[in-house]
């Protein structure tokens, strides 16, 4: 059994109550692609942009290792590895690779994985027998009419499936695959892209679905306009914390999301040691190589 959800409050800067702590966490930014179509989402490689989806290059599993060595000489504060992108983490195999090396080269750090669950059901079981800890799942709508507006399709086991029918499975997959993760006692922890005019007001409803299968903590991330959605209006503070409070009667809401690149390093809100370790490391290699 990995870390529990107490242990992660302290060691995990992610699921901190509270102000948040001193722990840090490093990005490793080994999952070029992704099989759906989030009509937000702009994936990127460069270095200045500070928003998920973004990195500076994409890394093996084996450059992974020696990139976290390398990270916690400069950082002592590091206590979890995480695999955030840019892609999904499940639609290449490179982020269960990659914590297979963690878990025998450093198994003192906290395993965190992002996902957009589509594949969760088909991988449940690999990633209980990787030792993942901590599971986050972006789950922006458990309605299929709201989910397409967010999503524009999703490739399933080699076929296309678009709009309301690529949500209902989309939507399906990431409940049925957080009970299967929660019920191994992984603690998940649900990422909503809160996006005013079209979700903004179904946010209890996520918050209610999730817990009911298995999630301990939910995270409101507002909106960066771009891509398919440039059109809409960010969430002001009004709408965002009007949000949390959908979310609040349900399961416990995190409130101090960083909106991290795909390639952090360091203490959240502290420096960033991405631009020495990765840009230093590998820089104008080819991207998006082993993809």
């Amino acid at each position: 059994m990995g870390f529990s959800y107490d242990e992660l409050t302290v060691k995990h800067p992610c699921f901190a109550k509270g102000k948040k702590g001193n722990t840090g966490r490093i990005h490793l930014p080994t999952s070029p692609g992704c099989n759906i179509e989030c009509r937000f989402c702009d994936r990127q490689i460069n270095d200045f942009e500070r928003r998920p989806g973004v990195t500076s290059t994409i890394i093996t599993p084996e450059e992974a290792i020696d990139i976290i060595r390398r990270s916690l000489e400069m950082c002592q504060a590091i206590t979890v590895v995480g695999i955030a992108g840019p892609g999904d983490t499940l639609a290449t195999p490179y982020a269960l690779e990659t914590f297979r090396l963690v878990k025998r080269e450093f198994p003192q750090l906290i395993k965190c994985m992002s996902t957009n669950g589509l594949l969760l059901p088909d991988k449940a079981e690999e990633i209980i027998e990787v030792g993942i800890d901590s599971l986050t799942v972006t789950v922006n709508g458990v309605d299929p009419e709201i989910e397409a507006k967010l999503n524009g399709g999703i490739t399933y086991h080699g076929k296309y499936y678009g709009g309301v029918e690529g949500a209902k499975i989309l939507i399906a997959n990431q409940l049925e695959g957080i009970r299967r993760i929660a019920s191994a006692g992984i603690t998940i922890k649900v990422n909503t892209v809160l996006v005013p005019g079209i979700n903004e007001h179904h946010i209890g409803e996520v918050a209610r679905a999730v817990r009911e299968a298995g999630a301990s903590i939910y995270n409101i991330i507002p909106l960066v306009p771009q891509h398919e959605l440039a059109h809409c209006q960010a969430p002001t503070c009004q709408q965002t914390d009007s949000a949390r409070q959908q979310a609040e009667p349900y399961i416990d809401v995190f409130r101090h999301c960083q909106r991290c690149r795909a390639d952090a390093i360091g203490v959240p809100g502290g420096e960033d040691f991405g631009d020495k370790i990765y840009l230093k490391r590998i820089s104008h290699k080819d991207t998006f190589s082993h993809g």
